[in-house]
Formats: structure tokens, sequence, C-alpha cells
């Protein structure tokens, strides 16, 4: 052996490195073999004319030198003149230094065999990995004496070294032997070599991630090796992670990338791409591909769960083709397109981008056609759930034709269809069909179009029936949209659940279920809430099946911290406050009301209702109801039995004394009870009332104000009424409400208000001399309503800004 491969030797440039290793021989070298020009073994020996042998292409290069330079050509060793450039090429010797190189590779190959063994030291390791590369970089046809000498399952082996040298190195030497070659990147693919080669993609070090991506690319090229990458749990996820890496170096991106451009060719691969985020290469091929490569991906895309911003990408760029597909396909394509427009239908932008590019005409006939090429029944399902999703997207479906003759989605014959499939289909569908009506209820374009298409098909009955339907979604679906039809539809739905058919039971089960506060009940509340308040059988009814107690526990549960967290409380408990302030408008009527409220100390709880700040709702109705108890309180007041006059007084009259009682209300001039007469004044809820005045929300400052106004009314001692209202500083807050002017009812009661307070002389001598109310006052008595001038006068004679007898309008009270 002339030399062996201890490590010692660690050349530095690449042509050094070859040189070395072309020294590397076990026999000796001849000089005969050695070119004088290049000192390296000759591959195509050429002779000179006075026998002096070169490698063909060092001479060739000389001869050129010397042509260029204007020299004749001469021996590069001798410098003699040459007659002649013509090269004998030496046969005898290209055949013996072949057959020398052959032996002397051959037994290099077996000691690099022998080399490649996690037991051999890292010195000689890397100098076999050296010699691989060189042979294969040598010659393409050496790659195969490679191959077919079992080394590459030996470099493979490598990989497992501890040593990250050796690892980086096989890795390098691994891409050097299978580069352009078929034969050998079959080699590699066998056993695990691959899944080995893509656990170095997460490897901490850069460059053996870097060595491994560029093998990996390499062997990508071949199809067949294609699929077996895809089929390394995680290779495509981890591939399309460095593809879009913003801290990998950009060769090492562009890799991955080209990787996965190569990988692209296997339809599994795509779809895991599509799996992991990379979706563009599966909507290429939906785009592009033969039908049933369409199919296929279509179908794939149906079953994926992909995000608000892929399913925009993915609506723009194959919505119109999914819905040419749904409406020209056949049945197994336009089952696979319904699917993938389900799933990205589901999100507000990416529908809208659906309705622009014309789903909903082929959408709402693939609904109502019935024949030959009908949709089965569980790809209407499919239809509606998609419309449903559609609809709810908050678009302006009335301006949108989905039919030959121009109608549009809220088009009567349109709704009645849509009624017509609610009642003959089956619960999903029935259950979809529902939420597309609550999604048209829930706009104030489309909403009196379905009112009226509801009022005219006669379907109310049938759309209160689904409350008690088995099935929790299709019940949802049903309550959610009898409360958007309750504003509009109050009476009928109220003498529909008046009837004996157990609906108002069912609503009333729903809210009382203790299973936190879900959707259906804040919905099933909100129902009750929005029905005529003053619809006495209802109220009558709701009394009779207990439903009141059942919602002041509930307002109690939730007021106390007992139920949270659900983001629904604030909706339901609207509602309960609602549904149970019902009962203060049939206080007159109904002894059993009058009852209850004493019972549950219901004044108690609206008045610390009227404490939730943030719920405007609350507080507004919570003031409503306080006005119609405080309205009670002068009737429910129980009046001083005064002792019959003495025999004497009824002979001397000047004699007689006023009786002294104390303990009775000022206002009501009686014996009051905030929990017996509700009275405002006993239950301390006149400054927290007056407090509200100030309130952002006018809806909350007019129903708080009315309730104020009771200690004003008729019936009562206003003059007292006035005076609560000084000791509780509630006097400016009203004629502040008055000067605010902010809307035409709170002016009108504001204005009454003030002409009850000037009735008192020393507080229109106060506003006499303040020129912004009397100014309120004349633009009152100038531009309100008949009613509101006719008490705006009154109120400016308090104050002298109109003589008593002007008599402007006539004094009816």
């Amino acid at each position: 052996m002339a030399e062996s491969w201890d490590g010692n030797h660690d050349p530095g440039s690449p042509s050094e490195e070859s040189y070395h290793l072309e020294r590397l021989h076990i026999e000796p070298i001849y000089d005969a073999f050695i070119c004088p020009l290049t000192k390296q073994v000759m591959q195509d020996p050429v002779t000179l004319e006075y026998g002096m042998t070169f490698e063909r292409e060092a001479i060739e290069k000389w001869f050129k030198e010397c042509r260029d330079s204007g020299r004749k050509p001469v021996c590069p060793l001798t410098h003699r003149d040459l007659n002649s450039t013509e090269l004998n090429p030496s046969i005898a010797l290209r055949n013996t230094i072949e057959e020398w190189n052959a032996r002397n590779e051959a037994a290099q190959i077996d000691m690099a065999r022998r080399s490649l063994s996690l037991g051999s030291g890292e010195g000689d390791i890397m100098q076999a990995l050296k010699f691989v590369q060189h042979l294969c970089q040598k010659s393409r046809s050496n790659k195969h004496v490679i191959g077919n000498a079992g080394l590459i399952p030996m470099i493979v082996e490598m990989l497992r070294s501890s040593s990250r040298r050796v690892r980086c190195k096989a890795l390098e030497t691994l891409l050097v032997v299978v580069e352009d070659d078929i034969d050998n990147k079959e080699i590699m693919a066998e056993g695990d070599n691959v899944r080995t080669i893509v656990k170095f993609l997460s490897h901490e070090q850069s460059k053996e991630r870097e060595a491994a991506i560029s093998l990996l690319y390499e062997l990508s090229k071949s199809k067949t090796i294609c699929e077996k990458i895809g089929s390394v749990n995680g290779a495509i996820l981890i591939l399309v992670g460095m593809a879009s890496s913003k801290s990998e170096n950009l060769v090492t991106v562009e890799k991955a990338e080209n990787t996965l451009e190569n990988l692209e060719k296997c339809e599994i691969n795509v779809k895991q791409m599509a799996e992991s985020g990379r979706l563009q290469p599966l909507l290429t091929l939906l785009l592009e591909g033969s039908p049933e490569t369409k199919l296929s991906m279509a179908a794939f895309l149906g079953e994926l769960v992909l995000n608000n911003d892929v399913k925009v990408l993915v609506a723009r760029t194959v919505g119109s083709s999914l819905i040419n597909i749904m409406k020209h396909g056949n049945m197994s394509s336009r089952e696979a397109a319904l699917k993938s427009l389900n799933q990205i239908s589901s999100y507000e932008s990416s529908a809208k981008i659906l309705i622009e590019a014309g789903i909903l005409p082929p959408l709402v006939k693939d609904l109502f056609f019935v024949g030959a090429n009908q949709l089965p029944m569980r790809l209407k399902e499919v239809s509606a759930t998609i419309l449903a999703n559609i609809v709810n997207s908050g678009y302006d479906f009335d301006s949108v034709p989905v039919g030959s003759e121009y109608q549009t989605l809220v088009s009567e014959d349109i709704v009645h269809n849509f009624l017509h499939l609610i009642s003959n289909t089956g619960p999903a569908i029935e259950c979809k069909l529902l939420q597309v009506l609550v999604g048209l209820t829930s706009s104030p374009t489309t909403v009196f179009n379905v009112v009226s298409a509801i009022k005219s098909s006669a379907a109310t009955i049938s759309l209160v029936q689904f409350i008690e339907a088995p099935r929790k979604d299709l019940r949802v679906a049903s309550i959610k949209l009898l409360r958007n039809l309750s504003p509009h539809m109050g009476q009928e739905l109220a003498r529909c659940l008046r009837g004996t058919s157990g609906q108002l039971g069912s609503l009333i089960k729903v809210i009382s279920e203790n299973t936190g506060i879900t959707e259906e009940q804040a919905a099933a509340v909100g129902l009750l809430a929005d029905l005529p308040e003053r619809d006495r059988g209802l109220t009558r009814q709701m009394l009779d099946e207990g439903v009141f107690p059942l919602v002041i526990s509930r307002v109690v549960s939730i007021r106390q911290g007992e139920t949270r967290g659900s983001r629904f409380v604030t909706p339901y408990l609207e509602g309960l406050v609602k549904v149970l302030s019902r009962i203060t408008f049939v206080l007159t009527d109904e002894p059993d009301a009058v009852a209850l409220c004493r019972e549950q100390n219901v004044a108690a709880l609206f008045i610390e209702l009227l404490q939730t700040n943030g719920l405007d709702n609350v507080q507004m109705v919570s003031a409503m109801a306080l006005e119609n108890l405080s309205q009670e309180s002068k009737n429910l007041t129980k009046l001083p039995e005064l002792p019959k006059p003495g025999f004497c007084v009824s002979i001397f009259p000047c004699l007689s004394k006023p009786p002294v009682i104390t303990g009775l209300c000022k206002v009501h001039r009686g014996t009051c009870s905030l929990r017996d007469t509700f009275c405002l004044l006993e239950g301390q809820a006149v400054d927290k009332l007056v407090a509200l005045l100030d309130h952002t929300n006018e809806k909350v400052v007019e129903a708080s104000l009315a309730a104020v106004c009771t200690l004003l009314d008729d019936g009562v001692d206003i003059e007292e009424g006035v005076q609560i209202l000084c000791e509780t500083e509630g006097i400016k807050p009203i004629l502040d409400v008055l000067l605010e002017k902010r809307t035409e009812s709170l002016r009108r009661r504001a204005v009454w208000a003030a002409e009850r307070l000037l009735r008192t002389e020393d507080i229109a001598l106060e506003v006499a001399g303040d020129p912004n109310v009397s100014t309120a006052l004349v633009d009152a008595f100038q531009h309100g309503d008949y009613r509101t001038r006719q008490i705006a006068e009154r109120a400016l004679k308090h104050v002298d800004r109109i003589p008593n007898f002007s008599g402007v309008f006539p004094n009816t009270g």
C-alpha cells in the first residue's frame, strides 16, 4: 500500500484533496501513469512526435496557449519545436492505467467498506466518505460501482454516529452518490432510510438540517420516492414549516420549497399539504386536474377543517369552479362540491364571495327541485346548511335574485317554499331551513317580508309547534326564529302560546333547566319577554304555571353570582327581568298578581336591579316595573279611620281639633310599606331613580322619570311629592332633562313633571329667574304636540310667562 488513510492528512482545497486521494493506492503508481503537466494519473494519454506522453486535455490546452501567444508549438518538457501537433492515442498505456485503476479502486472500495463501521475511528470514516465522494465525482459510472458494492446502506448507517462531523459528511456523501442516478436513489429509498433523513430536518444543528434537505430534495426528483417521503409521518408538515420559516437561511427555505414542489406530483402528498396549511397545490389540481382529480380534490376539501383566512382564499380561488360543478356535474361531483362549499361558506367574508360568485340561484334550485335529477335528502341537507351559513353573513338578500322571475330569498313564494319544506322534510333539513329564516329575520331590511309571508301562509301555529321538538338543535332554531318574530307578531304568537298544546310549558321547561345558561335558554326567555306585556290572558296563564317564582329565583341566582361565565348571561338576565315585569302590568285586574308581588317582595328586587350598571335594558325595565307598582300604591294604601265626633263637637264645631295620626306615608296619606303597597318612598327608591336621570341612555332616563312622576300624580299628595324630590335633590335633574330635549317623548314627560313641580310657589319663583327653563317651556309650548303644548301653557302660567286669562288651550286637567 502506497499510503493509508489514518485521518492525519487534512488537505485544504478540493484540488489538494483530489490529488491526495489519487495518491492513495494499493499498487504503486508508475511514473509513466503520471501526466508531466497535471501531475495526476492520465485518463486519455496521447503521444507527441518525439515520444513524450501527456494527458490529452492538458496538452491541447498547452498548444492553445502557444497559438494564443503567437509562438510556435513546442514540447512543454524539452521546449523543442514541433513539426506537428498531431496527437497519437496511447491505447496500450490507457488500457494499462484503466486496469490499474480498476484494481486500485476495487481495493480502495474494499478498504472503505472496512472503514465504514461505527466501530472505526472518526478519521478513517471521514476519509472513507471523502473517497466515495471523490470516486463518484470522478466518473458518473463509478456511482454504479458504489451502489453495486453495497456501500449506500453502510453510509446511511453512519448517520447514527455520535460525531456531528461524520453525520454531516455522510449526508453530503449520500447526496453525491444519488445525484442524477435513479438506481442509487432506489437503493437509498429502501427500508427506513428516508425516515432517517427526515428526522434530520428537525435537528438543532443547521448544517445537518441543510445537508438533509439538500439530500431530500435530490431524492424527491423521483416520483416513487416522493410517495415514500410523503408516507413518513410528519415529513410534509415539517417541510411546509421550513418553507414558510422566517428564521431559516434562504438556501434551506428554497430547498424545502423545491422539495414540496416535487412532492406535488403525488395526489396523496397534495392532500397532506392541504392538511398542513399549504392549500394552493390542492386548489390548482381542483382547477386544472383531470375530472377524476378534480372530484378527488373537491371531496377532500370538503373534509378539511379550514381557518377563516383560508376559507376566504379558497372562496376566491375555486369558489366559482365549485359552484359550476354543483350546477353541471354528476351526482358524485355535486356531492363533493357541496361539501366543499359547506366548509367555506361558514365564514362571513367567504360567504359573501360565494354570493357574488352566484351560489344562491343553484342552491335554492337544488332545495326546491323535485324530479329525476333531484338531490337526495342527505345532500339537500348540505344545501340547506350552506344556505343557512350564507344567510348569516349579513348580506342584503333583498337585492339578490334567486329565481327565474327575479325573486329574492324574501319573496313571498320563496318563503312559502321554505315553510313548505320545513313542514314536510326531516328534522335535519327542517333545522337548517329554520336557521335560514332566523338569519333573514335578524335583518331589519328583510324581517318584514318574512313576517308578511308567514302571516299569508298561516304558518304561525306550525312554527310554534317546533318548540316541543325532541331535537335540541331544531328546538333552538325554532325558538330563535320566534324570538325574532315576536316584536312583529307578538299578538299572534301570544295567542298560539295561550292554547292547550303545551308550548308555553315547553318554553318554561327550557328556561328552568339547571344546566348553566345556554343559547336556547336565552332565546326562550327573550321570546317570552317580547310578547305583548299587556296580554292579560298570557300573564294569567304564566301565573297559573308558576313562571314568575321561577324567574325570580333565576334572577336572584344570577345577582348573587351563583350563575356566571356564560356569554348568554346578559341576554338571559335581560329577558328574565322583562318577563317578570309583565306581572306589574296586570295589578289592577289580577289580585293574584298583587299577592305574588307581595309574597316575593318584587318591588325590592326591581329596586335592587336599578343598580345593575352597564345593563341598560335591565335598568330601564326595572324602572318601568317600579312605575307600574308605584301607580298601584295609591290603591293599596290603607287610609286611617278617623274617630266620629262627640256630641259637643257636633253642636259646637269650633271646638273640634283634627286628630293627629303618626306613621302615615306623606305622599299616599296612609299606611305604606314596600312589600305590601310597593311605595317607592318606603323602599328608598327615589334617590336611585333620580340618579338614573343622568343616564346616557334616554330610554333609561324616560323610564326612571316616569317612575319618579308617580310621586306627583293625581291621587297622591303632590306637594309632599315635590318635597320628597327636594330632599333627594331631584328637582334639578328633572329640569335638566327638560333642557336637554333628547327625544319628543322624553320632553313630553319632562314638561309634565315640570308643570307639577312649578305648582309649588318656591320652586316657581326660583325657576322664574332661570331663563333656560323658561325658554325650554316656551319651545315646548310652540313646537310640542297638542298635549305637550297644553301642559307647557299651564307651566308657563306658574312662572308668569303667560297670563292666566290667555286661555290659549281649554283647561281640561
